[in-house]
């Protein structure tokens, strides 16, 4: 590697669940730094608005409307990306959901499926698929954005904490599987951070306390300060870093 450089220009990346949050955040980033960008959820108006950012100030992104639940739509999201930019080189899987805050013996089987289908089972069906994609490309990098669910207990969190566990090991498994075909695979560990997902929690004075003195910086992270991470990971900076769980959490992780 020569220099130092987070330029994504000429490379196309493709991010899951973009139409808010820390996804949307992710896709304007790699806009940013120059890249093309696929830009996918399921909700339309969301996820127009993203690409609508994008090329208002100058960026090029194609709208989706993908469910990661359902398989033919990641395929189908795969065959536009090529048609429209002809390469795909990055891919971040973040699109997650969490309908559930109970304790475990109440959670509904519903509510089980519909994390994992979304959480673990749509991630898994896109890798397999954009795996082969940058294989026959000869390189790509991979972002799997997990949580920090995944590596310490949270109150009530048991479905999304096992389906964010889920996804850390899959990285490791598939950066060892694709480190001699020049694809690297990370996983980003977001704490909490300030989204529509965790906006029912922060509104009650006693959950946002509770969370606020359990984090070293004593409050919550923005979506903005997620996405550099992922930026990094994508570009050249990083191209000796695969297998990776790296946190971004104010300093949760390390209490």
């Amino acid at each position: 590697m020569s220099g130092f450089t987070l330029d994504l220009s000429g490379k196309t990346a493709a991010v899951s669940g973009s139409g808010r949050g820390i996804g949307k955040a992710i896709a304007l980033a790699m806009a940013k730094a120059g890249a093309q960008v696929t830009v996918f959820s399921r909700t339309e108006e969301e996820f127009r608005a993203t690409a609508e950012e994008i090329e208002a100030a100058g960026g090029k992104a194609l709208a989706l409307r993908v469910d990661m639940s359902r398989p033919e739509d990641v395929d189908a999201m795969l065959e536009k990306t090529l048609a429209h930019f002809g390469r795909l080189d990055i891919m971040v899987n973040n699109a997650g959901t969490s309908p559930s805050y109970e304790y475990m013996e109440d959670v509904t089987e519903g509510d089980y499926a519909a994390i994992m289908n979304t959480n673990v089972r749509g991630i898994y069906y896109c890798n397999q698929k954009v795996i082969r994609l940058m294989k026959e490309q000869g390189s790509g990098c991979i972002i799997n954005v997990a949580s920090i669910a995944g590596l310490r207990a949270l109150f009530k969190c048991s479905a999304y904490s096992a389906s964010k566990g889920a996804i850390i090991a899959l990285t490791r498994t598939m950066a060892v599987e694709l480190a001699r075909f020049n694809i690297r695979v990370n996983a980003l560990c977001p704490g909490y951070v300030r989204t529509e997902m965790m906006a029912g929690l922060l509104e009650h004075p006693k959950s946002r306390d509770r969370i606020t003195l359990s984090i070293p910086m004593r409050r919550v992270g923005e979506p903005e300060e997620i996405a550099p991470m992922a930026v990094f990971l994508a570009s050249d900076a990083a191209s000796y870093i695969t297998g990776a769980t790296i946190c971004v959490d104010g300093g949760l992780s390390a209490v």
